[in-house]
């Protein structure tokens, strides 16, 4: 006569993880509607710099960038001033990354997903997902605004500059504060994550030309990692040469705060 096996022993102990480290399209649509139904995060990524290119671009869509008019189909102030707040909006989606970490290990479930089959990085991989794609929707809403408006670019002017824009701001910002993310607690780290990149958008003339600053700021403002980003997605619209130290200076930047990111969550998913 057999004896009955307990249930416990009839649990599967030897569950293969999941293909991809546990990474699907479902997942990351459930983490992209988290995002989309989080009002203040659609205020500042979305809404935002529509309205701030609405106050301040409008205004200025007569005054070109170049020599070549905005009736003759030269840019404006108006598109410079279009393509740094689609910039904005994409770093403080970037940035959210963070804190939505930071949220998670301060409520423990960041623990509790180490008990999954879920790999910890693939979690993290889906996260910088939700986030670029949400900074999607600030560049192609802002820059909605502006074709409205009567901004008149080549498509090579619009695609380049949406596009590098959105790249490199998502993954530098992204890194950013994926590391805030794991270094703080809690609300601290939106806290933290937002108020650095206020600072740094001005530091690094997102928001007006970094010529128009005394020399001091100037020369803080190409220290930081906004100025790289900002002249390189905004170099189609001002027609000068490619500067190399923008690229340097968005490279260093990323690997920078990519070694930080990598470091930190080493040691948070070793306390797991």
């Amino acid at each position: 006569m057999t004896t009955a096996t307990p249930a416990l022993d009839r649990v599967r102990l030897d569950r293969r993880a999941p293909p991809l480290g546990g990474f699907t399209l479902t997942y990351l649509g459930i983490e992209l509607k988290r995002k989309l139904r989080n009002r203040r995060t659609l205020i500042f990524t979305i809404a935002f710099p529509v309205v701030m290119f609405c106050i301040i671009g409008l205004p200025l869509r007569e005054e070109a960038l170049t020599d070549t008019p905005l009736a003759a189909g030269g840019p404006s102030v108006a598109a410079y001033i279009m393509v740094s707040m689609a910039m904005y909006g994409v770093m403080m989606s970037s940035v959210q990354t963070g804190a939505s970490v930071g949220i998670e290990r301060a409520q423990g479930w960041s623990r509790q997903l180490l008990l999954t089959p879920l790999n910890p990085l693939v979690n993290i991989v889906i996260k910088m997902i939700a986030g670029m794609l949400l900074g999607l929707f600030a560049v192609v809403s802002t820059y909605i605004a502006g074709a409205v408006s009567g901004i008149d670019l080549s498509a090579f002017q619009w695609i380049v500059t949406g596009l590098s824009g959105w790249l490199l701001a998502g993954a530098v910002f992204t890194t950013l504060g994926l590391m805030v993310g794991y270094l703080t607690p809690g609300e601290n780290s939106a806290q933290i994550t937002s108020l650095a990149t206020v600072l740094l958008s001005f530091l690094g003339g997102l928001f007006y030309p970094v010529t128009s600053m005394p020399d001091v700021l100037q020369a803080i403002a190409k220290l930081t990692p906004v100025y790289g980003i900002g002249e390189l997605a905004r170099s189609p619209l001002t027609g000068s040469a490619f500067e190399p130290w923008a690229l340097v200076n968005a490279l260093v930047w990323l690997a920078i705060l990519l070694a930080g990111t990598v470091l930190a969550f080493r040691r948070d998913t070793k306390r797991g």
